[in-house]
């Protein structure tokens, strides 16, 4: 079992004047601790479960790229990006630069986008859910020719691009890693199986379901189930002065029972670095 950090939440008691310093304090820290990768969220507007939407909030990829500057070994995504907030072309270059930058260390994390308000509130293109579920696949194709080796025309239904050239091409090879973010059962999780090398599921009683639907998809589109990464949602609450580390290994050995190879999540009171450095000194070493 490996750990990513997610670090969705920039309302941070030293506010934004410290915040360039501090978020790359806790990347290098996460780095140094053995975390797998570093996530953040592709929103403009802060999200109702974790805070107000006029909370801080920083763009995602502007963000990755700061991140790839303060860390060497931790892959780069985000967790996950909205389909419609970028034309694909955009988005494909946006994720190349930041595997070249990082020396191979990106990925692309995608999903069907979701919301509608601060779409609204900021003009961004926002069109129902089926469209915007056929825009995810369009893209998809759109990302696997352009980190191919044809540099032809695309042409689909919502996406037409005429000349699909990339220069310089991703070091990752054959290319960044794909995740597909979300557990619905007929579209997102088809998509995983045709398209994506890894998926992030909700954590939930029904997880050993959805990997169950995983499995069929794979058998239909003639894919290897065992190849797709397994990650998971989870938020790491280690208390005041570390006493929940045991339960946290508990809760990390359970998922990966699932089958679960990866825990990605945010960090109760990341900021002050001591979780961070906990989870370093008493979790990985023992996952």
């Amino acid at each position: 079992m490996k750990l990513g950090l997610h670090i969705s939440d920039f309302t941070w008691p030293s506010g934004p004047a410290r915040l360039g310093r501090e978020l790359a304090d806790v990347a290098r820290t996460a780095d140094e601790a053995g975390f797998d990768r570093l996530s953040v969220m592709d929103h403009v507007w802060q999200i109702g479960h974790i805070g107000p939407p006029e909370h801080e909030m920083l763009e995602a990829y502007t963000a990755l790229g700061y991140l790839a500057a303060h860390t060497s070994n931790v892959k780069l995504l985000t967790l996950v990006t909205g389909v419609t907030y970028r034309d694909p072309g955009l988005l494909a270059k946006a994720v190349t630069t930041l595997d070249v930058l990082s020396g191979g260390r990106a990925m692309l994390g995608i999903g069907a986008a979701w919301n509608e308000e601060e779409s609204l509130g900021l003009g961004l293109f926002f069109p129902p859910l089926a469209e915007r579920f056929e825009r995810l696949e369009e893209t998809l194709q759109i990302f696997l020719q352009m980190w191919g080796s044809s540099d032809g025309p695309y042409d689909g239904t919502h996406y037409a691009l005429a000349r699909t050239l990339n220069s310089p091409q991703a070091l990752s090879r054959p290319h960044p890693p794909i995740l597909i973010g979300g557990s619905g059962e007929k579209k997102t999780l088809r998509l995983v199986a045709k398209y994506a090398q890894a998926c992030n599921l909700f954590p939930g009683p029904d997880l050993e379901h959805k990997l169950e639907v995983l499995r069929g998809h794979c058998e239909s589109e003639g894919t290897d189930y065992d190849a797709i990464e397994k990650t998971v949602l989870y938020n790491f609450d280690l208390g005041e002065k570390g006493e929940n580390a045991q339960k946290v290994i508990d809760d990390l050995g359970r998922l990966a029972g699932y089958g679960f190879t990866l825990a990605h999540g945010s960090v109760k009171d990341v900021s002050s670095i001591t979780p961070l450095e906990v989870l370093g000194d008493q979790v990985i070493p023992v996952i």
